[in-house]
């Protein structure tokens, strides 16, 4: 794993600065990952857009990193979003978190089957932490994302699929001390996947109902 800080300035001239596929010369007081996406993230910002993505050697970095031993690295690459692509990007982060979980599930499914009630329950109490984290994403959406002719606001939409997440949850809670384990796989299997596999559905219409509208925008405009 790519640390925070570059071994030594002489590699400076090896490491490539990449930024929407574009090459990038930095400053020569920028020696740090967070000295280089601080410089990508000023970039962004003057042409009006944003950084979303900020990859060392093609895995995504995160600045919390506090190696002491500074680990060579040869290339980081930043991308960026225009303002209005915003939404767009935080529903399909949302639709990658929901099928990752997603994946989790029909893993725990079998898992569940083949483990004591002990070892099932701390299973799946892990894995519902991660239910919520698609609608944590979705909350950053704007409310008037779909206009005011849906017959829903977007946050009264969040916290309806809060509350029967928390309803699910409770189910599966329940079905966690059952002595049978079949029971707790089947909840997790007809409950927690099937409000998954919806979640799912409506944020894929949402997004195609967004691509839609902007590609009507864009010929309106010709």
């Amino acid at each position: 794993m790519p640390s925070d800080t570059i071994a030594a300035p002489t590699v400076r001239g090896d490491i490539k600065i990449l930024l929407d596929g574009s090459p990038v010369t930095l400053p020569s007081d920028r020696r740090s990952l967070g000295g280089i996406r601080s410089y990508l993230e000023t970039l962004a910002l003057e042409q009006q857009r944003v950084l979303y993505s900020f990859d060392v050697d093609g895995v995504p970095a995160n600045l919390g990193w506090s190696q002491r031993t500074p680990t060579p690295f040869a290339q980081v690459e930043g991308r960026t979003l225009d303002l209005d692509d915003l939404p767009l990007q935080f529903i399909r982060t949302a639709l990658q978190q929901t099928a990752d979980v997603q994946a989790e599930v029909v893993l725990a499914v079998s898992l569940v089957l083949i483990n004591d009630g002990a070892v099932a329950r701390e299973f799946w109490w892990s894995l519902a932490k991660q239910l919520k984290q698609p609608l944590l994403t979705l909350s950053l959406l704007p409310e008037t994302l779909c206009g005011t002719s849906s017959g829903a606001s977007v946050s009264k939409l969040r916290k309806w699929q809060l509350q029967q997440l928390g309803g699910i949850i409770r189910e599966v809670d329940e079905a966690c001390w059952s002595e049978d384990p079949i029971i707790l796989s089947n909840a997790l299997q007809n409950r927690v996947l099937g409000w998954l596999d919806n979640l799912q559905d409506t944020m894929t219409l949402l997004l195609e109902t967004l691509l839609a509208g902007r590609r009507v925008a864009c010929r309106g405009t010709w």
